[in-house]
Protein backbone atom coordinates (compact mmCIF):
# COMPACT_ATOMS: atom_id res chain seq x y z
CA UNK A 1 0.00 0.00 0.00
CA UNK A 2 1.17 3.54 -0.81
CA UNK A 3 0.93 5.72 2.25
CA UNK A 4 1.15 9.53 2.04
CA UNK A 5 4.09 10.53 -0.15
CA UNK A 6 6.96 12.67 1.09
CA UNK A 7 7.10 16.12 -0.45
CA UNK A 8 9.79 16.73 -3.07
CA UNK A 9 12.97 18.63 -2.22
CA UNK A 10 11.78 21.86 -3.87
CA UNK A 11 8.64 22.01 -1.79
CA UNK A 12 9.71 25.31 -0.17
CA UNK A 13 9.15 27.26 -3.42
CA UNK A 14 6.42 29.80 -2.55
CA UNK A 15 5.95 31.23 -6.08
CA UNK A 16 2.55 29.59 -6.76
CA UNK A 17 -0.46 30.33 -4.49
CA UNK A 18 -2.05 27.03 -5.51
CA UNK A 19 1.10 25.06 -4.83
CA UNK A 20 1.56 26.79 -1.49
CA UNK A 21 -2.01 25.95 -0.45
CA UNK A 22 -1.72 22.29 -1.50
CA UNK A 23 1.57 22.01 0.41
CA UNK A 24 0.07 23.42 3.61
CA UNK A 25 -3.05 21.26 3.37
CA UNK A 26 -1.00 18.13 2.74
CA UNK A 27 1.31 18.77 5.68
CA UNK A 28 -1.76 19.27 7.87
CA UNK A 29 -3.40 16.00 6.84
CA UNK A 30 -0.55 13.54 6.32
CA UNK A 31 0.30 13.01 10.01
CA UNK A 32 -3.33 12.12 10.69
CA UNK A 33 -3.35 9.91 7.59
CA UNK A 34 -0.30 7.93 8.68
CA UNK A 35 -1.65 7.54 12.19
CA UNK A 36 -5.02 6.25 11.00
CA UNK A 37 -3.78 4.03 8.13
CA UNK A 38 -5.58 6.13 5.53
CA UNK A 39 -4.11 6.85 2.11
CA UNK A 40 -7.05 8.50 0.35
CA UNK A 41 -8.00 12.07 1.29
CA UNK A 42 -8.53 15.58 -0.09
CA UNK A 43 -5.51 17.86 -0.41
CA UNK A 44 -7.19 20.91 -1.99
CA UNK A 45 -10.85 21.95 -1.73
CA UNK A 46 -11.46 25.10 -3.80
CA UNK A 47 -9.56 27.06 -1.15
CA UNK A 48 -8.62 29.84 -3.63
CA UNK A 49 -11.34 31.40 -5.80
CA UNK A 50 -9.12 31.58 -8.88
CA UNK A 51 -8.56 27.81 -8.77
CA UNK A 52 -12.05 26.20 -8.82
CA UNK A 53 -10.87 22.62 -8.38
CA UNK A 54 -10.69 19.95 -5.70
CA UNK A 55 -7.83 17.46 -5.59
CA UNK A 56 -8.13 14.05 -3.96
CA UNK A 57 -5.11 11.87 -3.19
CA UNK A 58 -5.64 8.15 -3.77
CA UNK A 59 -2.60 6.06 -2.82
CA UNK A 60 -0.17 8.04 -4.96
CA UNK A 61 -2.64 9.07 -7.67
CA UNK A 62 -4.54 12.33 -7.91
CA UNK A 63 -8.18 12.91 -8.91
CA UNK A 64 -8.68 16.55 -9.91
CA UNK A 65 -12.29 17.77 -9.95
CA UNK A 66 -12.99 20.87 -12.02
CA UNK A 67 -16.21 22.73 -11.06
CA UNK A 68 -18.12 24.73 -13.65
CA UNK A 69 -21.60 26.26 -13.80
CA UNK A 70 -21.69 26.24 -17.58
CA UNK A 71 -22.35 23.32 -19.88
CA UNK A 72 -20.35 25.16 -22.54
CA UNK A 73 -17.14 25.23 -20.47
CA UNK A 74 -16.76 21.64 -19.40
CA UNK A 75 -12.98 21.73 -19.76
CA UNK A 76 -10.67 23.71 -17.46
CA UNK A 77 -8.67 26.55 -18.97
CA UNK A 78 -5.17 25.63 -20.04
CA UNK A 79 -3.74 27.98 -17.41
CA UNK A 80 -5.67 26.22 -14.63
CA UNK A 81 -4.68 22.78 -15.88
CA UNK A 82 -1.01 23.80 -16.09
CA UNK A 83 -1.04 25.33 -12.61
CA UNK A 84 -2.54 22.20 -11.04
CA UNK A 85 -0.33 19.75 -12.91
CA UNK A 86 2.84 21.75 -12.30
CA UNK A 87 2.05 22.02 -8.59
CA UNK A 88 1.51 18.26 -8.23
CA UNK A 89 4.60 17.47 -10.28
CA UNK A 90 6.72 19.83 -8.19
CA UNK A 91 5.38 18.75 -4.80
CA UNK A 92 4.99 15.00 -5.34
CA UNK A 93 6.87 14.17 -8.53
CA UNK A 94 3.53 13.20 -10.09
CA UNK A 95 3.62 12.55 -13.82
CA UNK A 96 0.70 12.69 -16.25
CA UNK A 97 -0.20 9.02 -15.74
CA UNK A 98 -0.97 9.71 -12.06
CA UNK A 99 -3.38 12.59 -12.78
CA UNK A 100 -7.09 12.06 -13.48
CA UNK A 101 -9.32 15.03 -14.36
CA UNK A 102 -13.07 15.16 -13.73
CA UNK A 103 -15.53 17.90 -14.67
CA UNK A 104 -18.33 18.64 -12.21
CA UNK A 105 -21.13 20.52 -13.97
CA UNK A 106 -23.95 22.10 -11.98
CA UNK A 107 -26.90 20.25 -13.44
CA UNK A 108 -30.18 22.12 -13.48
CA UNK A 109 -32.00 19.21 -15.06
CA UNK A 110 -32.20 15.63 -13.89
CA UNK A 111 -29.44 13.65 -15.49
CA UNK A 112 -27.79 10.33 -14.87
CA UNK A 113 -24.02 10.23 -14.84
CA UNK A 114 -23.00 7.96 -17.64
CA UNK A 115 -20.09 5.57 -17.78
CA UNK A 116 -17.03 7.41 -19.03
CA UNK A 117 -14.65 4.61 -20.00
CA UNK A 118 -14.18 0.84 -19.93
CA UNK A 119 -10.61 0.56 -18.68
CA UNK A 120 -11.55 -1.38 -15.53
CA UNK A 121 -8.49 0.15 -13.91
CA UNK A 122 -9.16 -0.67 -10.25
CA UNK A 123 -6.62 -0.31 -7.46
CA UNK A 124 -6.90 -0.58 -3.66
CA UNK A 125 -6.79 2.24 -1.12
CA UNK A 126 -6.94 2.27 2.67
CA UNK A 127 -9.42 4.05 4.94
CA UNK A 128 -8.86 3.54 8.67
CA UNK A 129 -6.98 0.36 7.78
CA UNK A 130 -9.83 -1.05 5.66
CA UNK A 131 -9.31 -1.67 1.93
CA UNK A 132 -11.52 -0.49 -0.93
CA UNK A 133 -11.28 -0.77 -4.69
CA UNK A 134 -11.41 2.59 -6.48
CA UNK A 135 -11.52 3.47 -10.17
CA UNK A 136 -10.42 6.91 -11.37
CA UNK A 137 -11.09 6.29 -15.05
CA UNK A 138 -14.44 4.70 -15.80
CA UNK A 139 -16.96 6.69 -13.74
CA UNK A 140 -17.48 10.25 -12.52
CA UNK A 141 -17.39 8.97 -8.94
CA UNK A 142 -14.50 6.83 -7.78
CA UNK A 143 -16.24 4.13 -5.71
CA UNK A 144 -15.57 5.75 -2.33
CA UNK A 145 -17.18 9.01 -1.18
CA UNK A 146 -14.38 10.54 0.89
CA UNK A 147 -16.66 13.10 2.56
CA UNK A 148 -18.43 10.31 4.48
CA UNK A 149 -15.27 8.85 6.00
CA UNK A 150 -16.18 10.00 9.54
CA UNK A 151 -19.78 8.88 9.12
CA UNK A 152 -18.52 5.39 8.26
CA UNK A 153 -16.23 5.44 11.28
CA UNK A 154 -19.18 6.41 13.47
CA UNK A 155 -21.28 3.55 12.10
CA UNK A 156 -18.39 1.16 12.78
CA UNK A 157 -18.18 2.35 16.39
CA UNK A 158 -21.81 1.26 16.96
CA UNK A 159 -21.88 -1.95 14.93
CA UNK A 160 -20.42 -4.69 17.13
CA UNK A 161 -23.06 -7.39 17.58
CA UNK A 162 -25.64 -5.34 15.65
CA UNK A 163 -27.79 -5.99 12.58
CA UNK A 164 -27.10 -3.32 9.98
CA UNK A 165 -29.12 -2.36 6.89
CA UNK A 166 -27.38 -0.21 4.26
CA UNK A 167 -29.77 1.31 1.71
CA UNK A 168 -28.55 2.90 -1.53
CA UNK A 169 -25.38 1.04 -0.60
CA UNK A 170 -23.27 2.04 -3.64
CA UNK A 171 -20.05 -0.03 -3.25
CA UNK A 172 -20.91 -1.17 0.31
CA UNK A 173 -18.34 0.93 2.19
CA UNK A 174 -20.64 1.46 5.20
CA UNK A 175 -21.39 -2.25 5.34
CA UNK A 176 -17.73 -3.24 5.22
CA UNK A 177 -16.81 -0.87 8.04
CA UNK A 178 -19.68 -2.34 10.07
CA UNK A 179 -18.66 -5.92 9.27
CA UNK A 180 -15.01 -5.29 10.21
CA UNK A 181 -16.22 -3.79 13.50
CA UNK A 182 -18.09 -6.99 14.36
CA UNK A 183 -21.62 -6.49 13.08
CA UNK A 184 -23.77 -9.59 13.54
CA UNK A 185 -24.96 -9.20 9.96
CA UNK A 186 -25.19 -6.55 7.27
CA UNK A 187 -27.57 -6.25 4.34
CA UNK A 188 -26.65 -3.92 1.46
CA UNK A 189 -29.27 -2.85 -1.09
CA UNK A 190 -28.62 -1.08 -4.40
CA UNK A 191 -30.21 -1.12 -7.84
CA UNK A 192 -27.00 -1.05 -9.88
CA UNK A 193 -25.45 -4.31 -11.06
CA UNK A 194 -22.12 -2.49 -11.34
CA UNK A 195 -22.13 -1.35 -7.73
CA UNK A 196 -23.43 -4.69 -6.44
CA UNK A 197 -20.47 -6.44 -8.07
CA UNK A 198 -18.09 -3.74 -6.85
CA UNK A 199 -19.41 -4.15 -3.31
CA UNK A 200 -18.87 -7.91 -3.39
CA UNK A 201 -15.30 -7.34 -4.57
CA UNK A 202 -14.76 -4.97 -1.62
CA UNK A 203 -15.91 -7.67 0.81
CA UNK A 204 -13.57 -10.17 -0.83
CA UNK A 205 -10.70 -7.66 -0.71
CA UNK A 206 -11.14 -7.45 3.08
CA UNK A 207 -11.45 -11.25 3.49
CA UNK A 208 -15.01 -10.95 4.82
CA UNK A 209 -17.19 -13.99 4.01
CA UNK A 210 -20.56 -13.06 2.54
CA UNK A 211 -22.38 -15.69 4.60
CA UNK A 212 -23.73 -13.08 7.03
CA UNK A 213 -23.35 -10.06 4.76
CA UNK A 214 -25.89 -10.16 1.95
CA UNK A 215 -25.86 -7.81 -1.03
CA UNK A 216 -29.20 -7.38 -2.78
CA UNK A 217 -30.00 -5.79 -6.11
CA UNK A 218 -33.32 -3.98 -5.62
CA UNK A 219 -35.08 -0.64 -5.87
CA UNK A 220 -34.74 0.68 -2.31
CA UNK A 221 -38.22 2.22 -2.37
CA UNK A 222 -39.75 -1.15 -3.23
CA UNK A 223 -37.50 -2.92 -0.75
CA UNK A 224 -38.74 -0.71 2.07
CA UNK A 225 -42.33 -1.67 1.28
CA UNK A 226 -41.70 -5.42 1.42
CA UNK A 227 -38.86 -5.98 3.90
CA UNK A 228 -39.92 -7.99 6.97
CA UNK A 229 -36.65 -8.19 8.92
CA UNK A 230 -35.75 -5.55 11.51
CA UNK A 231 -32.38 -3.97 12.28
CA UNK A 232 -30.43 -2.17 14.98
CA UNK A 233 -28.87 0.32 12.54
CA UNK A 234 -30.28 1.56 9.22
CA UNK A 235 -28.10 3.70 6.93
CA UNK A 236 -29.93 5.83 4.40
CA UNK A 237 -27.74 7.85 2.00
CA UNK A 238 -29.87 8.29 -1.15
CA UNK A 239 -29.09 10.31 -4.28
CA UNK A 240 -30.53 13.79 -4.59
CA UNK A 241 -32.29 13.04 -7.88
CA UNK A 242 -32.56 9.93 -10.00
CA UNK A 243 -34.51 8.87 -13.04
CA UNK A 244 -32.86 5.52 -13.67
CA UNK A 245 -34.60 3.38 -16.28
CA UNK A 246 -34.55 0.57 -13.73
CA UNK A 247 -36.81 2.56 -11.38
CA UNK A 248 -40.53 2.80 -12.01
CA UNK A 249 -40.67 6.42 -10.87
CA UNK A 250 -38.45 9.46 -10.69
CA UNK A 251 -36.73 9.88 -7.32
CA UNK A 252 -36.42 13.28 -5.65
CA UNK A 253 -35.04 13.35 -2.11
CA UNK A 254 -37.04 16.46 -1.15
CA UNK A 255 -40.27 14.74 -2.17
CA UNK A 256 -39.50 11.15 -1.21
CA UNK A 257 -37.69 11.59 2.12
CA UNK A 258 -40.90 11.34 4.15
CA UNK A 259 -41.68 7.92 2.67
CA UNK A 260 -38.05 6.76 3.03
CA UNK A 261 -37.62 7.83 6.64
CA UNK A 262 -41.06 6.62 7.74
CA UNK A 263 -40.54 3.18 6.23
CA UNK A 264 -36.97 2.95 7.53
CA UNK A 265 -38.10 3.80 11.07
CA UNK A 266 -40.51 0.87 10.90
CA UNK A 267 -37.56 -1.47 10.32
CA UNK A 268 -35.73 -0.44 13.51
CA UNK A 269 -35.54 -2.67 16.54
CA UNK A 270 -36.31 -1.01 19.90
CA UNK A 271 -33.46 1.37 20.67
CA UNK A 272 -32.32 1.24 17.03
CA UNK A 273 -30.78 4.12 15.10
CA UNK A 274 -31.46 5.51 11.62
CA UNK A 275 -28.56 7.44 10.07
CA UNK A 276 -29.81 9.65 7.24
CA UNK A 277 -27.65 11.83 5.00
CA UNK A 278 -27.99 13.83 1.81
CA UNK A 279 -25.73 15.88 -0.43
CA UNK A 280 -28.60 18.16 -1.46
CA UNK A 281 -27.74 21.73 -0.50
CA UNK A 282 -31.38 22.83 -0.75
CA UNK A 283 -32.83 19.99 1.31
CA UNK A 284 -35.20 20.86 4.14
CA UNK A 285 -36.34 18.30 6.75
CA UNK A 286 -39.70 18.90 8.42
CA UNK A 287 -40.07 16.71 11.56
CA UNK A 288 -43.83 17.32 11.55
CA UNK A 289 -44.18 15.19 8.43
CA UNK A 290 -42.59 12.15 10.09
CA UNK A 291 -43.86 9.67 12.68
CA UNK A 292 -42.94 10.59 16.28
CA UNK A 293 -39.15 10.33 16.57
CA UNK A 294 -36.07 11.99 18.01
CA UNK A 295 -33.99 13.83 15.40
CA UNK A 296 -30.51 15.30 15.87
CA UNK A 297 -28.51 16.89 13.06
CA UNK A 298 -24.84 15.93 13.31
CA UNK A 299 -23.54 17.31 10.02
CA UNK A 300 -20.67 19.23 11.58
CA UNK A 301 -19.49 16.12 13.47
CA UNK A 302 -19.27 14.10 10.26
CA UNK A 303 -17.15 16.61 8.31
CA UNK A 304 -13.67 15.12 7.71
CA UNK A 305 -10.46 16.94 8.55
CA UNK A 306 -9.58 17.38 4.87
CA UNK A 307 -12.85 18.96 3.66
CA UNK A 308 -13.36 22.73 3.81
CA UNK A 309 -16.96 22.95 2.62
CA UNK A 310 -19.33 22.57 5.60
CA UNK A 311 -22.21 21.91 3.18
CA UNK A 312 -20.61 18.94 1.43
CA UNK A 313 -23.29 16.81 3.05
CA UNK A 314 -25.85 16.90 5.85
CA UNK A 315 -26.44 14.10 8.32
CA UNK A 316 -29.06 13.26 10.99
CA UNK A 317 -29.40 10.64 13.73
CA UNK A 318 -33.03 9.55 14.06
CA UNK A 319 -34.52 7.31 16.76
CA UNK A 320 -38.02 6.13 17.55
CA UNK A 321 -39.35 7.49 20.86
Amino acid sequence: MTFPLPLSQDDEDKSSPLKNCIRNNYRHVRKWANRTMTNCFRIYDRDIKEYPIAIDFYAGRFCIHYFTFSRDSDEPKDSLRRAAEEALASLFGANASALYWRTRIKREKIEQYEKMDKSKEFFPVLEYGISFWVNLTDYLDTGLFLDHRETRKYVASLSQGKKVLNLFAYTCAFSIHAAKAGALLTKSVDLSNTYIAWGKDNFILNHIPLQHHSIIRADCLKFLETEQETYDIVILDPPTLSRSKKMEQMFDIQIDYVFLLSKALNLLNPGGLLIFSTNSRKFSLDPNLLPPCHIAEVSNKTLPIDFRDPKIHRCWLIKSP
